[in-house]
């Protein structure tokens, strides 16, 4: 994620809440479209809670890096994995005039044209150690949900699935 200094006032975030809504999918909750996004469209901000632990982990927090996670709220929180993802993670540092302070805004970003009712999905990309069995169905499903770059690693554990 690169992060690029900008001028930003917080109420002129877009309100994920009219943009998307949560429904049940065969998997537990996911995000789904209220409206049309374009590729490149931000869809809207994710707010959460930054934790300062190398060592925390859970099943919604995303890593910033440095020892960072963030806990994300709903609605983003339960943007599920697809190995063929319709959105992406963004982020730019946004600097407030008002209070002289800058932050770290982290936003989901449309890669491709989305349809309204259309689940929201993101690759997760985890590393080998957290690599799980992927059920997203895709056309280009790995199998699991683990960096691309180190799918080869999990030869082992590909076996072992097959043989179960």
């Amino acid at each position: 994620m690169a992060a690029d200094r900008v001028s930003i006032r917080p109420a002129r975030m877009k309100r994920a809440s009219r943009a998307v809504t949560v429904r049940m999918t065969n998997y537990g909750r996911g995000v789904f479209a209220k409206r049309r996004f374009q590729p490149r469209e931000m869809i809207g901000r994710i707010l959460g809670r930054v934790i300062h632990d190398r060592h925390y982990g859970s099943e919604y927090c995303m890593d910033l890096g440095q020892g960072r996670a963030l806990e994300p709220d709903p609605p983003f929180r339960f943007v599920n994995h697809s190995c063929q993802p319709n959105c992406g993670l963004g982020g730019f540092i946004a600097w407030d005039e008002e209070s002289s302070r800058s932050d770290y805004v982290m936003y989901l970003e449309a890669l491709v044209a989305i349809a309204p009712g259309e689940q929201l999905t993101i690759d997760y990309a985890w590393p080998v150690g957290s690599a799980i069995p992927c059920l997203c169905g895709s056309a280009n499903c790995r199998g699991w949900i683990v960096d691309p770059k180190k799918l080869d690693l999990l030869p082992d554990l590909r076996n072992t699935e097959r043989h179960n």
